[in-house]
């Protein structure tokens, strides 16, 4: 992805953002739950993105292991590494939703424990690549890691579906509702977090290329 259009997707998330801030600032507050409800327009976004990362990892992985070629290993490490941070700001955005409503930072049900061991998956596939120094012995094991984590990603999903739950039933397809003019907040929202994930990805992918360049010419400086 040539520069331009880079710096152009991150101004393009960047102002997205801002003017959705000040939007959201200005909605008044939830009858039930007060403010803090508006914290939904970051913590679904954020969710889904992180999920759309976990996609594409999966899907790079599988390539890498048909193909054997290092883009792809290259792009599921940048973006395992961008979805884990989302995934991470959703779990942040929940405790504080839930600290509010639920008078507790944390509750073991189906759906926060689901996405705790997700994160946990995932931060494992990082530390695995940096057990193994071998480049494509490395590539090859988190891609399998990779596809095996992805496995807990439905679960994640489906989980407030499947068992009973204290997360809140989802707004599209569970019983859950907002008011229609907050779908288009939170689908502006939603645009501006995959610009900055793809944005993030991208910048990530060049540093994992670089480094295996600087990594081939030490092995080729020792060899000599």
């Amino acid at each position: 992805m040539k520069d331009k259009l880079l710096y152009l997707l991150g101004i393009v998330a960047m102002l997205i953002l801002v003017r959705d801030i000040n939007v959201i600032a200005r909605l008044p507050n939830e009858v039930n739950q007060g403010a803090i409800f508006k914290i939904i327009f970051f913590h679904v976004p954020v969710a889904i993105t992180a999920m759309f990362a976990a996609a594409v990892a999966l899907i790079a992985s599988v390539l890498f292991l048909i193909t054997r070629n290092f883009r792809y290993d290259a792009l599921a490490v940048g973006v395992t590494e961008v979805g884990l941070a989302f995934l991470a700001a959703n779990l942040v955005t929940g405790s504080i939703w839930g600290r509010i409503i639920w008078g507790q930072w944390w509750a073991w049900d189906a759906r926060l424990t689901s996405a705790l061991v997700c994160w946990i998956l995932y931060a494992a596939y990082l530390m695995l690549r940096r057990a193994v120094e071998e480049p494509t012995q490395r590539a090859t094991f988190a891609a399998v890691w990779s596809i095996f984590s992805f496995i807990d990603v439905p679960i994640v999903i489906f989980s407030i579906k499947w068992w009973r739950t204290q997360h809140p039933q989802p707004v599209f397809w569970g019983g859950g509702s907002i008011p229609h003019e907050w779908f288009a907040i939170a689908g502006w929202n939603l645009l501006a977090m995959v610009l900055l994930g793809t944005v993030l990805t991208v910048v990530r992918v060049r540093l994992e290329d670089a480094q295996r360049e600087l990594d081939s010419l030490r092995r080729t400086a020792h060899a000599m």
